[in-house]
């Protein structure tokens, strides 16, 4: 009888942290992992930031693998095509099938592309080394002119790093009316655009794009209001979506990522666990409510909730019935300051309170639902992350909501 499998799909931080929590739960039978890159796991965080500016090289980005999974199988550059959960095997883009006895999810996110009439050329995401690479080379030409689709995190980020390359033309597009208002609210959202504006970055908010013009590459942009903005360079950051085609017909709910229950399991599928970007998860901290969490503290907390649920059920034990309850966290460097998050604060934007600082220093705001503080967001130096870190205490201690 062959020795029972488990297979990982997706080979970035939350397949690699499978990996490692599937050993530390127990698990001494065959893993192995398929990554569609060729790139061995790497962190992805850096990309738009210290690895875009180039004050880190790539191969720094590789994430250190602990010793217990030396064994693991690697197989890099390898699309899995399809998976037939109930007859667990797995079809691989070359044709082969693979059998396996359990499967982790960990296919995470792509990103969006706008659909426009329009060169190619000239047109970038950032998502992985290889784009982030490719970006690079294009800022550092000289007298370069960058428009950047998207206030989010990535967007606000590559404008920031592009401005620090001496780019001479930066202008950000997002149909908000401020740049990163979904994730901190109009307080901090306005803080953040006055910073960048008095670094040099031009903003074209409550418009969206149109058309890209050139004719073999990109000279510029179309907005809906019909203004032309020159452009050597577009960065396109409209947002992600979730790798789970290769899971379709299984019956699963894929209708924004793969729907688990409170112990990750796809479909409550007890063979069958998703983490990290590519989950969409309860989370018995808060509402309970299923929802998906793009933050790099993500794929190693899911991972080892998922892995031990997963490995009791392989191994015949009845799983710890602890629901899955993370505090999300995500942070931001953009011009020289931070912006540092804990908790859900989507969640309290009907209720945001200045906790510390002011907007012109250092601040700190706390974002609340019923008069219960669930999030917090600090932006500024040392003294606004350490408040931000006092914060986080508060949130771990607070009981599960009711």
């Amino acid at each position: 009888m062959a020795a029972q499998r488990i297979v990982v799909v997706g080979a970035s931080m939350g397949g690699l942290r499978a990996a490692e929590q599937l050993r530390a739960a127990g698990w001494t039978g065959r893993i192995t992992l398929f990554g569609a890159e060729a790139h061995p796991p790497y962190n992805r965080p850096p990309l738009s930031k210290e690895a875009l500016a180039g004050t880190v090289d790539f191969p720094s980005l590789a994430l250190r693998r602990r010793s217990s999974v030396s064994d693991v199988e690697w197989r890099l550059g390898t699309t899995v095509t399809a998976a037939r959960l109930h007859d667990r095997t797995l079809e691989l883009g070359t044709g082969e099938q693979v059998a396996f006895d359990g499967l982790v999810a960990a296919t995470g996110v792509r990103p969006r592309r706008l659909p426009l009439p329009g060169p190619a050329a000239g047109r970038h995401t950032v998502r992985t080394i290889d784009d982030a690479d490719g970006l690079r080379a294009a800022l550092l030409r000289p007298g370069v002119r960058v428009a950047v689709v998207g206030a989010g995190f990535i967007g606000c980020e590559v404008a920031a790093t592009a401005i620090g390359l001496g780019a001479a033309e930066v202008t950000v597009i997002d149909p908000e009316p401020l740049p990163m208002l979904r994730p901190l609210g109009r307080p901090l959202a306005e803080v953040l655009l006055e910073r960048h504006r008095e670094r040099g970055v031009r903003f074209a908010l409550g418009r969206t794009v149109t058309a890209f013009q050139g004719t073999d590459r990109v000279t510029g942009i179309v907005l809906d209001d019909g203004t032309e903005l020159p452009a050597d360079v577009v960065v396109e950051a409209v947002g992600s979506l979730p790798n789970t085609e290769w899971l379709a017909g299984n019956g699963l709910d894929l209708s924004d990522g793969v729907r688990t229950d409170e112990l990750l399991r796809a479909g409550s599928l007890p063979h069958a666990v998703a983490v990290g970007d590519v989950a969409r998860f309860p989370n018995a901290r808060y509402d309970g409510v299923p929802r998906r969490v793009e933050h790099w503290s993500i794929p190693g907390d899911s991972a080892k909730h998922a892995a031990a649920a997963l490995t009791a059920h392989l191994m015949g034990a009845e799983p710890d019935r602890a629901p899955f309850a993370p505090l999300p966290a995500f942070w931001s460097d953009q011009h020289g300051f931070r912006i540092q998050s804990f908790g859900a604060p989507s969640l309290g934007m009907d209720d945001i309170r200045v906790l510390e600082g002011s907007a012109d220093k250092d601040i700190t705001v706390g974002y609340h639902t019923h008069d219960r503080l669930v999030g917090v967001v600090a932006l500024g130096g040392p003294k606004a992350m350490a408040g931000a870190a006092r914060h986080r205490a508060g949130l771990l201690a607070q009981p599960a909501a009711a």
